[in-house]
């Protein structure tokens, strides 16, 4: 038992924010499984751009795929090979999901990041995948944007497990806590069980950060008058966020609504901690794994901060720690004016951005393999 397996013990489940073939092949994620307790697997278009455009790994699998399907579009080339991963690694994941009565063992496979603002396009595409993969242990994952949130409801509505990425605001997360519940309450009208239904909320960390402690160094090389107390704030928004969307989490699941549907089995949406590999590197390298660890959370990590964590991180239930000081972090950064919500804003606009880029990289790459291209 290792330091991962701690995060267990408080109540915290570890994901791989990873996938690839050889490593699949390899029996990688087994190996994370067997020996961290590792529970889950998320990708997204830019994991997969890395996986699939580099290398040889897909070729054969894809040139098959091309020999019954010579006509076959970029996009159908690309989900057949994105579902055999996903497939892989969910049949990996199956046991886990059996034995915690689907309350985890899930694997997640994005929509596409060019549908991030259409509603109906995205609960058709959500549909599509569920049905193309097959499994009881995928969750859909669907931005959380103002056009994400009513394709959520309708998509846990119709059955399917979804996984609410780029979430970086507190409102746009109730948003979308309120689509999932939606979703349940929908189901439950139907006569439909909901029992295992499950949702996770994906909650960006690091990159907020990033944004805002740059604002504060120009500020401060600037010779701001406010120079001590936006020094004293550097790297802890982030984290104070966090912090204050858990407290909500909590706060809601004892409301009468959210009762009404726990006492018919709704498993709760965990807050999942994504973005949590550190971008300054004066910073830990296991700063958001160490301050933002609590009971019914996910923390979804690249393999260089799982590896840093199995070996000098600390398990602590310190996620409904020091409160009060979150709270002040959060005034100060308004009264510093340093524009949180602005910053939340345009890290979604970005996210879905730099997501549509790598699709586009990765959508090109498949492409340049096809038999016909010249």
């Amino acid at each position: 038992m290792g330091k991962l397996n701690d995060l267990e013990a408080q109540g915290q489940a570890v994901w791989l924010d990873f996938v690839d073939r050889k490593f699949l092949a390899a029996g990688g994620l087994q190996k994370l499984v067997d020996e961290d307790g590792l529970t889950g697997v998320t990708s997204n278009p830019s994991i997969f751009e890395k996986a699939m455009g580099h290398g040889d790994a897909y070729d054969e699998s894809l040139k098959a795929y091309d020999q019954a399907h010579p006509d076959a579009p970029t996009m159908d080339r690309y989900e057949h090979l994105a579902v055999e991963d996903i497939k892989h690694a969910a049949d990996t994941l199956r046991p886990i999901y059996d034995r915690l009565d689907a309350k985890d063992g899930y694997v997640s496979l994005e929509v596409s990041p060019y549908l991030a603002d259409d509603t109906d396009a995205t609960i058709a595409e959500a549909q599509k995948l569920w049905t193309m993969v097959d499994k009881p242990n995928v969750m859909i994952k669907i931005p959380g944007t103002l056009a994400g949130a009513p394709a959520i409801a309708a998509t846990i509505a119709a059955g399917i497990n979804v996984n609410v990425t780029l979430l970086f605001a507190l409102e746009a997360y109730k948003r979308v806590a309120d689509a999932y519940v939606m979703g349940l309450e929908e189901r439950v009208r139907q006569g439909q069980p909901i029992d295992r239904i499950a949702s996770v909320a994906s909650f960006f960390v690091s990159r907020i950060d990033a944004m805002i402690d740059k604002a504060i160094d120009e500020r401060v090389k600037d010779g701001d008058a406010e120079a001590d107390a936006l020094k004293a704030v550097r790297g802890k928004v982030a984290i104070a966020n966090a912090k204050m969307a858990y407290q909500w989490y909590l706060d809601f699941l004892k409301t009468d609504r959210w009762q009404a549907l726990a006492a018919k089995g709704a498993q709760p949406q965990r807050l999942l901690w994504a973005s949590t590999g550190t971008k300054d590197p004066s910073y830990p390298d296991t700063l958001y794994i160490d301050t933002l660890i609590g009971r019914d959370t996910v923390n979804t990590m690249p393999p260089k901060t799982m590896d840093a964590f199995r070996d000098h991180g600390t398990a602590a239930p310190t996620l409904t720690q020091d409160i009060d000081a979150a709270r002040h972090v959060l005034a100060e950064a308004e009264r510093l004016d340093l524009q949180l919500d602005g910053v939340t804003e345009t890290l979604v606009g970005e996210g879905v951005t730099a997501f549509a880029k790598a699709f586009d990289d990765l959508l090109g790459a498949i492409a340049a393999k096809q038999p016909t291209a010249a």
